[in-house]
């Protein structure tokens, strides 16, 4: 009986030994699978892929425009090569000015301070007019960051203010207008001249139909009168009876309800509410057109210019930069006016 009941006890032993050992190697087999054992070769894991968040730049310049640390960056960015060598680069630019003068170069300013705004959030360009004199002199005493002009400077402007500096910007040609229903087609250097000297008093005494002429001019400001009065009238003085307006806006609106009357205004004035009358020279009608101030045929062209004290610089410089860009350019031509770029 005794030698039974140890061999039975041997037997239970033997067997819980086995499943002893049975849970070890199950326990150590998984630990290998899982990684977590001490020697057991863990399983590889792929190392967590960091990304760099990226901003999407919109591919127009009226998109939304991305803000990054606290700066405003345009949509447009990609710089622009301008006609002096420049590069401007939209959306850098930041402050105030003020641009003053020339009622001819007016409407173009206005054009480029819109755009150059859009593309610049943070910049404010002020556009005024005034007339060519109040340009130049608004840059010259610096009450102005730029001033102007639909004239070169006179030698009394550069004597009093030295450091004065012309850049043009578009090139321009003065036209004579008259009432759509004037059954005159062109007028030569003498008739107009005798029209404002107040010689011919009469649309017969050149040609016309029997109507007295209500003669329409510029104010003593204004850079467009200037260079009138040397091309066209030299010494001669204007008739008292000339009625003077302060911009080329007040000209055409003074003409477009009065069938006697005439005036002159800057190329990019001409819509349907008056008529361009031709140039006679030399015994051939020219007629006032972006061609032929291009061609340089046109006899009354003329470049427009932003005048600066000393060289342009910060906000300003910008401003002229875009001005003179290929954007900046094709503005002026949509304003009906001639860009400086422009050749035959």
């Amino acid at each position: 009986m005794k030698s039974k009941h140890m061999s039975s006890n041997h037997t239970q032993i033997t067997i819980a030994m086995l499943a002893t050992a049975v849970v070890l190697i199950g326990a150590l087999l998984v630990a290998g699978c899982t990684g977590t054992g001490g020697s057991a070769t863990p399983t590889p894991t792929a190392a967590p892929i960091t990304t760099t968040p990226t901003t999407a730049v919109p591919t127009t310049a009226d998109a939304t425009q991305v803000t990054t640390a606290g700066t405003t960056v345009p949509a447009t960015v990609t710089a622009t090569t301008t006609t002096t060598g420049a590069s401007y680069v939209p959306g850098t630019s930041t402050g105030k000015i003020s641009v003053t003068g020339s009622t001819t170069v007016l409407p173009i300013a206005q054009k480029l301070a819109e755009r150059f705004m859009e593309l610049n959030r943070n910049a404010d360009v002020q556009i005024s007019g005034g007339g060519s004199g109040v340009g130049v002199q608004s840059a010259g005493e610096k009450t102005a960051e730029i001033g102007m002009s639909s004239r070169e400077l006179k030698d009394a402007e550069k004597t009093k203010y030295a450091a004065l500096k012309a850049v043009p910007m578009a090139r321009d040609g003065i036209v004579m207008i008259a009432h759509p229903s004037n059954d005159i087609s062109s007028l030569s250097f003498d008739q107009i001249r005798n029209i404002y000297t107040g010689k011919a008093a009469n649309w017969r005494d050149v040609g016309g139909k029997a109507q007295p002429i209500v003669v329409i001019g510029r104010d003593s400001a204004s850079g467009t009168r200037e260079f009138f009065t040397e091309k066209i009238m030299g010494k001669n003085a204007t008739t008292a009876s000339m009625l003077e307006k302060n911009s080329n806006g007040a000209v055409k609106s003074s003409i477009s309800p009065n069938p006697g009357a005439i005036g002159y205004v800057g190329l990019g004035y001409i819509d349907s509410t008056v008529k361009a009358i031709n140039l006679s020279a030399n015994g051939t009608e020219v007629q006032p057109t972006t061609e032929n101030v291009i061609k340089g045929t046109y006899p009354l062209s003329r470049n427009l210019y932003f005048v600066t004290n000393g060289d342009a610089t910060g906000l300003a410089k910008d401003f002229i930069d875009f001005t003179l860009s290929t954007e900046g350019q094709q503005i002026v031509e949509e304003e009906g006016f001639v860009s400086i770029t422009r050749t035959a």
